[in-house]
């Protein structure tokens, strides 16, 4: 298997994803991609500010890493506050480990985290040196077509709360580059790889039904109430 590369990206072409079969999985044991090679070297930091090596994110066991656009985007809050209601038993069940990680300081993702509720685990990637290694577009394709059973704010309505809460931090600052863009990965144990997602745009994400349910996670029912978290 090979990484999508930055020269593969463009604006018309539809989000990368790639599930790896269990077959082909076999067949790459030992085979892993120089990309995710040179990305698990990287360093990734956590909300304390200990940076551990992001290989070790799912070295032992079967990992969902979320990769979001930044800590301001309205979009990635939303997506987040949907990832904060898998219940912690339905991973344990599974033996699978959720990370979210973000482009920002390390200092930003513990108001992140009790801004939009999201209870396990997150780290910080400031430099973006894995986004890039992984190949993680930067820029944005367009966005009218797309719809997100995540994202519940208007374009205009979540771009005024964005800018409202990067005025109103100490530093004006959008805790993140605003053109970069993320995506899903399903790696582990070692150097086996799921599932590939690279998004194109802010609502770009991979449903979180079908990450878990490819994770071999019990789905979450997202259609119920859920608890109202303010801006």
């Amino acid at each position: 298997m090979r990484f999508p590369s930055m020269a593969d990206s463009s604006e018309e072409t539809p989000p990368v994803t790639r599930q790896i079969s269990p077959q082909s999985a076999g067949q790459n044991v030992g085979e892993e991609p120089v990309e995710l090679r040179r990305a698990s070297s990287r360093l990734v930091v956590d909300a304390d500010g200990k940076k551990i090596p992001f290989g070790a994110l799912y070295e032992q066991q079967k990992t969902i890493v979320v990769f979001v656009r930044h800590f301001l985007c309205y979009a990635c809050k939303e997506y987040v506050e949907d990832l904060g209601r898998i219940p912690l038993k339905f991973l344990q069940d599974a033996n699978v480990r959720l990370v979210v990680i973000g482009q920002s300081s390390h200092h930003h993702i513990k108001p992140f985290c009790n801004l939009t509720g999201y209870p396990h685990e997150m780290f910080a990637d400031p430099e973006r040196e894995i986004y890039r290694i992984l190949g993680m577009k930067r820029g944005e394709a367009s966005i009218t077509s797309v719809q997100s059973p995540h994202v519940k704010s208007s374009l205009l309505s979540g771009s005024i709360k964005s800018m409202w809460r990067a005025m109103a931090s100490p530093a004006f600052d959008f805790q993140g580059d605003p053109a970069q863009q993320g995506g899903t990965l399903i790696l582990g144990p070692g150097n086996e790889i799921h599932f590939v997602h690279l998004d194109r745009n802010r609502l770009g994400h991979a449903p979180i039904n079908t990450v878990l349910q490819l994770a071999g996670v019990q789905t979450v029912d997202f259609t119920s109430k859920s608890r109202i978290i303010d801006v």
